[in-house]
């Protein structure tokens, strides 16, 4: 497709580095501070976390898991609430209009780093109406294929799919959607065309790989585990750089003889942009504790996801760095909303 996602060692050094400047920037941000509002007033109420997704989902259910936690660490409560619709817009516009004091935050996935280059306009700038608080956690995807399909490994994958072009066909939950986005990175890569099949959701594009209507899906592992040890799906690599312990047999796309298609999705906070520095220090601060929790670490480990600490600079330049990957995907590849 274009480029490789960031390495995670390149999006560790980034989540890692610059951790003394934000200790500094809690140190120093109340300087900043107006006098009426001084840093350690903060917070002063409950804090309300903007899931732009409904109730149910990844998102949802991610930001369930850590607000108890935020708010034990912030010494008042976090209000979940959910504001879908858009693919994440309506949600995200509420909170770019939000008072930036600290008290209204947002829980967002990776397509908030693709809305930009889909959509021709959005009611916010997503570069310029946030600041990051911090990532959460990344979630490789797994290229599962169905159990009957007769490509074994990669390799034989890709010389299927070079037969003739569109000679193999994978599924996704939509036009645009992450699965969308992991296949069209793996073609690039692997220097292949597929047919792309969008369905409106992953449950019934899941379905139909395991029937056998489609041959090829990028899945999540939370989803797909249970078809995968139940012989319905055949993982062929996950999409991370490191094998996963999930899956400790099943190799990466780079060691398949495919480097430059790793792509992860995940989750991050984000403030509305002109957040004073010393609240978003205290919000880092308090987020990277209730990373901490051995309850948290085990439901984010149990998902496959890998959990992510460092600086609210160091978050930012993640977010960015994907918003510019997923703007040269869509190009290259023509990737449209229909």
């Amino acid at each position: 497709m274009f480029m490789s996602a960031p390495k995670p060692l390149a999006i560790r050094s980034l989540l890692v580095a610059g951790a003394a400047i934000a200790g500094l920037a809690s140190m120093s941000g109340a300087v900043a501070q107006p006098a009426s509002q001084p840093a350690t007033a903060w917070p002063t109420k409950p804090v309300t976390l903007v899931v732009t997704y409904p109730p149910g989902g990844g998102a949802d259910a991610m930001a369930r898991l850590i607000a108890p936690k935020l708010g034990e660490a912030l010494g008042q409560p976090v209000i979940v609430e959910n504001k879908p619709g858009a693919g994440g817009q309506i949600g995200a516009a509420a909170v770019a209009k939000a008072v930036p004091d600290g008290h209204t935050l947002m829980l967002d996935a990776s397509s908030f780093a693709v809305n930009p280059a889909l959509y021709a306009k959005l009611p916010y700038d997503s570069e310029k109406a946030f600041r990051a608080v911090g990532v959460i956690a990344l979630f490789p995807n797994v290229l599962l294929v169905n159990a009957k399909f007769p490509a074994k490994n990669v390799a034989e994958l890709t010389a299927a799919a070079r037969v003739k072009k569109d000679a193999v066909s994978f599924a996704s939950s939509g036009n645009g959607s992450a699965q969308h986005l992991a296949g069209a990175l793996f073609e690039s890569a692997a220097k292949v065309d597929m047919v792309h099949v969008p369905y409106k959701g992953g449950g019934p594009a899941l379905n139909d790989v395991i029937g056998g209507q489609v041959p090829l899906f990028f899945g999540n592992l939370a989803s797909t585990l249970g078809h995968i040890q139940g012989g319905k799906l055949r993982a062929l690599a996950v999409t991370s750089a490191r094998r996963s312990p999930i899956l400790p047999e099943v190799p990466t796309l780079a060691e398949a003889g495919v480097p430059g298609a790793e792509v992860y999705e995940w989750n991050v906070v984000l403030a509305p942009a002109g957040t004073p520095d010393a609240v978003v220090g205290k919000l880092s601060a308090a987020l990277q504790k209730a990373l901490e929790a051995p309850e948290v670490k085990a439901r984010i480990a149990q998902l496959g996801g890998e959990i992510q600490k460092g600086s609210p600079d160091a978050a930012q330049a993640f977010v960015q760095q994907q918003m510019a990957l997923w703007a040269r995907v869509v190009k290259a590849r023509g990737i449209a909303l229909e």
